[in-house]
């Protein structure tokens, strides 16, 4: 397994750790490696963990290689999407532990992910797209509108407001927020938790649950690969 997502596995559970320079960039390689770290815990049956590293677990897609073209900034995104999608239909539960920052495609994990925990502290979540200058994607639009709440949901997509964890909670990208000593603790009592209940009928509920949502999503990928990032 690459050193960009770590994989380590201990009584059912499977923490990746993402571990790309400074802000933990999202890039090509990242991707890969998330999507083989995955398919290793399909196999091993095992419940999610998705971390970071202290102080962050991303600033987002890889701003170099956004900037090196057109098209190579659309295929990013559209590998990011995709790997968003599988992570929504993921047959097994996927808890985020974000032991920081969480912005753009970091933020956007925290979206696709079945339980999300924060941590205390002078942390910026959420969606800068429109502040750095990007149009924000259909497939980001149609998640962040499922997940967070309208209001945030409006705020944070149009006018890319950044929360600090407690507004974060209240806005819908976590689930939980605790002491920063208390991250890896929490997400491993919560995967206990989830590794009891039954994981069959978590995957068909999840599918159901999720059916629009996804179906949703297919359509505004295929959007996006035509309209680009406009």
């Amino acid at each position: 397994m690459s050193k960009l997502v770590s994989y380590d596995l201990l009584d059912g559970v499977a923490t990746l750790a993402l571990d790309n320079g400074k802000v933990n960039a999202i890039s090509p390689d990242l991707i890969a490696d998330f999507n083989q770290a995955l398919d290793q815990a399909e196999q091993d049956r095992a419940v999610v963990i998705i971390t970071g590293k202290p102080g962050i677990l991303s600033g987002g897609f890889d701003l170099k290689v956004m900037m090196s073209g057109p098209q190579n900034a659309i295929d990013l995104v559209s590998a990011g999407s995709t790997l968003t999608r599988r992570l929504l239909a993921h047959p097994f539960p996927v808890i985020v532990a974000c032991p920081g920052h969480a912005v753009a495609k970091g933020a956007f994990l925290l979206l696709a992910a079945d339980y999300r925990i924060g941590v205390e502290g002078p942390f910026n979540i959420g969606l800068n797209e429109v502040q750095i200058g990007m149009t924000m994607h259909h497939v980001g639009i149609e998640l962040a509108r499922n997940r967070l709440n309208p209001s945030a949901f409006q705020r944070s997509v149009i006018s890319a407001e950044m929360f600090n964890p407690q507004g974060a909670l209240t806005a819908g990208f976590f689930d939980q927020v605790v002491a920063i000593d208390q991250l890896l603790v929490t997400a491993q009592e919560v995967a206990l938790r989830l590794k009891k209940i039954n994981l069959p009928a978590h995957k068909n509920t999840k599918l159901k649950v999720r059916k629009a949502l996804l179906d949703t999503l297919d359509a505004a990928l295929e959007l996006d690969k035509v309209s680009g990032l406009h």
